[in-house]
């Protein structure tokens, strides 16, 4: 589905993603992931979205945005907000789908095949949007979940699909298998190089490698 001459741009929405992933019981490595996109064609840029937690004095998802910035990724990141519900529970809401759809829009023109990793069924009429300025859009997302991570109207408005367990053997950190806490739930493993750039390995505070995004507290949506 993908030609070498191709301008290759992709766009990650990280919570998505890592939602995706860890239903499926596995952690993307995102120095393997970038490498295997590259080979496919010439990629143009990698953008990765995601909240952060700014009023906090450690954000436990820092240090991976750090590595991802250091490492060929574009972040894109904006302050949570918080609000109590109807039931009065403090709630945390970061949702990044405007950003990401207006990077698509505005990088139209220089690419020819977008990759989208969510499974987001209000991407579909950005994908139809981008479809229309002769773009082709490949959606990264999972059926294999229970339930499935990927809206079905969005699948349908893609050009291709491609299931992410079947890229497990690809993005998945090599000769490691996913790190489980107390309750037997899978955490996502480090990247080969270390989350602090300025750190080595030896660095004891590896919260962000064992939780990157869940610390958000919501399930992103398909529908």
């Amino acid at each position: 589905m993908f030609y070498p001459q191709e301008r290759v741009g992709l766009f990650i929405d990280g919570s998505n993603l890592y939602a995706a992933a860890r239903s499926l019981g596995f952690d993307i490595d995102y120095k393997r992931l970038l490498e295997m996109f590259s080979k496919q064609g010439h990629l143009v840029r990698a953008f990765y979205y995601t909240a952060l937690l700014e009023d906090q004095e450690y954000s436990p998802i820092r240090p991976l945005v750090d590595w991802l910035d250091y490492n060929g990724y574009t972040m894109v990141t904006k302050p949570t907000k918080e609000f109590t519900d109807a039931t009065g529970r403090r709630k945390l809401k970061g949702n990044m789908d405007i950003e990401l759809a207006i990077d698509a829009m505005e990088m139209a023109e220089h690419l020819d095949h977008i990759v989208l990793f969510s499974g987001d069924g209000d991407f579909r009429r950005l994908v139809e949007a981008v479809q229309r300025k002769g773009l082709k859009v490949t959606v990264v997302s999972t059926v294999r979940s229970n339930p499935p991570m990927i809206a079905d109207e969005l699948r349908r408005q893609a050009d291709y699909f491609l299931e992410l367990q079947e890229l497990e053997d690809l993005v998945t950190r090599k000769g490691g298998k996913p790190h489980t806490d107390i309750d037997g739930n899978h955490q996502p493993s480090h990247p080969d190089t270390p989350l602090y750039p300025d750190m080595d390995n030896n660095n004891n505070d590896d919260s962000a490698a064992k939780d990157p995004e869940a610390y958000l507290g919501t399930a992103p949506h398909t529908d």
